[in-house]
């Protein structure tokens, strides 16, 4: 259930992401790739990086809450995803060399998928040794 306003506020994001893609589009009158605008490839790279992380760690994050992680880890690994993905988003779209939101946002994503990955090999082991 926690899970659920994580994958809403993250889906905000990307529609946001996505949204902001679509006005430079327009704006720069281009249809199709960045049309060698930095600006509109940092949107889309930024758009695309979290796309390529939000969907696992969602899973990941649910599989864990239905596992029984205390409501203090799901709110924690949650909330630690959306701050890293803007990060990441606000620090991909300022600059392509590197940020402080780039660097922090994609440190954070992967502290977040190895804590999940934990978290879900030690309860399927718990699992398997109470039979």
């Amino acid at each position: 259930m926690l899970t659920g306003l994580y994958a809403a506020l993250c889906a905000l994001l990307i529609f946001a992401l996505s949204l902001r893609i679509a006005l430079l589009r327009r704006k720069l009158r281009i249809g199709i790739g960045d049309g060698g605008d930095a600006g509109l490839a940092r949107a889309i790279r930024a758009q695309a990086n979290a796309i390529e992380y939000v969907p696992l760690l969602l899973v990941m994050l649910l599989i864990a809450e239905n596992n029984g992680a205390s409501v203090a880890m799901v709110h924690a690994c949650g909330a630690g995803l959306l701050l890293a993905r803007v990060l990441h988003a606000v620090g991909l779209s300022g600059s392509a060399g590197v940020s402080f939101g780039r660097f922090w946002g994609i440190l954070l994503t992967w502290a977040l998928l190895l804590v999940l990955a934990g978290q879900l090999i030690l309860g399927f082991v718990a699992a398997v040794q109470a039979g």
